[in-house]
């Protein structure tokens, strides 16, 4: 890594230190960061699994219970009390508190579940279609907020490993050789001056 260009005096060295100093520092935090992200991601994407294969287990029995339906009632039928059936859901983002940051989540609140036919058009297989249904929605949304905070998540692990590799492949190389190279211009200075010092008193000395 080639040095900085730039004067090789006491206060650029000074400056260089205070600046290789709290580089070294951020990328200790920023390494203790990217950690404990990942450490968060990896139990998010834990609950993904978990949530996908109760999803796949939900869609194993609610769309059986769909057909049993359609057979038991009749699509026509099947089509009329459908429309009967009307879920108002409440979707917004909230914070979400990870490796102490606040992220953008998503948040979904479900009504809960009501059979809104009337009891004579009423089959037990409608009955339970639209319970297994609602059950999968359930699992359906807090899969997608689970998701999208796993989403975000990687984001920020991407973003913190883009600055940990800056400071660990640029800055803090480039600074400590910029600190090598101005103490080693010093260095050659003042030996210079200790030799020309004594020359100049060895000639002193000789004319006298």
């Amino acid at each position: 890594m080639a040095s900085e260009q730039i004067a090789p005096t006491k206060s650029n060295l000074l400056r260089v230190k205070e600046r290789l100093s709290t580089a070294e520092e951020g990328y200790d935090l920023l390494e203790q960061k990217r950690e404990i992200l990942v450490l968060e991601l990896m139990q998010k994407v834990g609950q993904v699994k978990l949530l996908e294969r109760d999803m796949a287990s939900r869609v194993a029995t609610a769309y059986p219970a769909l057909k049993r339906m359609l057979v038991t009632v009749g699509r026509e039928r099947a089509a009329r009390l459908a429309r009967n059936v009307r879920y108002r859901f409440e979707l917004r983002e909230k914070q979400v508190s990870a490796a102490g940051m606040k992220l953008p989540g998503l948040e979904v609140r479900l009504p809960a579940a009501e059979l809104k036919y009337s009891p004579a058009n009423s089959f037990a297989e409608c009955d339970e279609t639209v319970l297994e249904f609602f059950e999968m929605l359930k699992v359906c949304t807090e899969l997608a907020a689970v998701r999208t905070i796993a989403w975000r998540l990687a984001r920020e692990v991407r973003k913190t490993q883009r600055r940990v590799n800056a400071l660990e492949k640029v800055v803090i190389p480039a600074a400590r050789d910029t600190k090598v190279y101005i103490e080693s211009a010093l260095e050659e200075r003042d030996r210079d001056s200790f030799f020309t010092s004594k020359l100049l008193k060895r000639k002193a000395g000789r004319e006298l």
